[in-house]
């Protein structure tokens, strides 16, 4: 969930992530639907997860007693990326050290594995070429600031558009698969 200048912190509710000082927490909650509540249903299928940690300290609180909502959070492994953090009570939880360790997950077998927040985790892995695809949610607001999906570290790659929706709202679901190298040239008349 992004805005149109690039923020994702705290689309979910005021209370979620205040760091530095970001006063939009929530702002997404205007934007709802029945088709974007429709395609985020088909995404909460059964997956893995792959969270930063301040992102699953907020998972962690809430979604063991909310799994209602999203019916296999509990039961998908929750892998973590985390300098400090080496167990916890949610079930299925994997610490991770490295992105030599997210490297080894991703050449593994197994369910695809999804990110949901995770700025900084996110970073790391557009730095580090470890991005497969990506599933944006574009809101039609610009908030100014907050945290934000792209910085200056990514690794420049291309992507193909492979589905895309617009809700009544003026949401725009998107979800991009890489394909390959950035091709550049010259734009001609």
């Amino acid at each position: 969930m992004i805005s149109l200048d690039g923020v994702m912190q705290a689309p979910g509710g005021p209370g979620e992530d205040t760091s530095g000082g970001f006063k939009f927490g929530g702002w997404t909650a205007s934007y709802g639907d029945e088709e974007f509540g429709r395609i985020v249903m088909e995404e909460l299928k059964p997956a893995d997860y792959l969270l930063g940690r301040k992102t699953f300290d907020i998972f962690a609180g809430y979604w063991p007693h909310h799994a209602d909502f999203w019916p296999g959070i509990n039961d998908g492994t929750k892998y973590v990326l985390s300098k400090t953090l080496e167990k916890s009570d949610w079930k299925n939880t994997v610490f991770l050290k490295s992105p030599a360790d997210i490297r080894k997950l991703k050449g593994s077998e197994g369910a695809d594995i999804q990110i949901w927040g995770s700025s900084e985790l996110i970073h790391l892995l557009l730095q580090n070429d470890l991005v497969d695809e990506l599933r944006l949610k574009i809101y039609p607001v610009i908030l100014g600031e907050g945290k934000k999906l792209f910085d200056n570290g990514a690794m420049p790659a291309a992507f193909t558009l492979t589905e895309s929706h617009v809700t009544s709202k003026g949401v725009i679901i998107a979800a991009y698969k890489r394909a390959g190298e950035v091709v550049t040239g010259e734009v001609g008349m």
